[in-house]
C-alpha cells in the first residue's frame, strides 16, 4: 500500500469530470482502493475521491471512526463507492462546516441536501444503495462533487464563512 500525494486546489486535474469505472474486481482497482484508504487514514480524512490523487475515475471512499478533524460526528463505516449516483430525498438543505484534504487548513460553511440516497457499486461490482442523512449525507455529497470537478468553496454562499480552521475555530487548536 502507498500513501499517495493529494492534489491541492489550483491543480487543473481537480476540475475535470471523472470517467466511469468499466472493469470491476481487478488487481489494479483493488490496489487503487487500498492506496486511497491508506492515504485517507494517514491524513485523517473523512473521505477521498480518486481525482484527488490524480486518478480520473468515478471512485470515492469514506469512513469516520475516531477522527481528530471531526471529533463530534457519528461513525460511518468504510464504504467504497464506484460510479455513484446521488438522489436528494426532499428539498431540505442544511449548512455545515466542511474541510478538504485538497484545501488543507481551511473550512467553509456549505449548503447540502439533508437526506440523500446514494447508489453505485463496490470494487467487486456488487450493487450498493443506501439512504443517509446528517454528516454521512454531507460527506457523500462532498466526495461525489470531486467527480464533477467541484470543490466545496464553489458551493459556499457567503465567503465570510470561509477561512483558516485556526482562525475560525481557535478553541480546537
Amino acid at each position: 500500500m502507498t500513501i499517495e500525494t493529494v492534489l491541492k486546489m489550483g491543480d487543473e486535474r481537480l476540475l475535470r469530470k471523472a470517467q466511469p469505472v468499466t472493469q470491476f474486481d481487478t488487481p489494479e482497482l483493488h490496489e487503487l482502493v487500498s492506496n486511497m484508504i491508506e492515504t485517507m487514514r494517514a491524513m485523517n480524512g473523512a473521505g477521498l475521491a480518486a481525482p484527488q490523487i490524480g486518478v480520473d475515475l468515478q471512485l470515492v471512499l469514506f469512513e469516520i471512526q475516531e477522527n481528530p478533524r471531526y471529533p463530534d460526528v457519528e461513525t460511518i463505516p468504510l464504504t467504497i463507492l464506484v460510479n455513484p449516483v446521488i438522489e436528494p430525498m426532499g428539498a431540505e438543505m442544511e449548512e455545515g462546516w466542511e474541510g478538504c484534504l485538497s484545501i488543507p487548513g481551511m473550512r467553509g460553511l456549505v449548503p447540502r441536501f439533508s437526506k440523500i440516497r446514494y447508489s453505485g457499486f463496490d470494487a467487486h461490482g456488487h450493487a450498493i444503495s443506501k439512504s443517509v442523512s446528517g454528516f454521512h449525507a454531507r460527506v457523500v455529497q462532498h466526495e461525489c462533487d470531486h467527480l464533477e470537478g467541484m470543490l466545496y468553496p464553489m458551493r459556499i454562499r457567503d465567503l465570510a464563512n470561509f477561512g483558516f480552521s485556526s482562525a475560525l475555530f481557535p478553541e480546537r487548536e
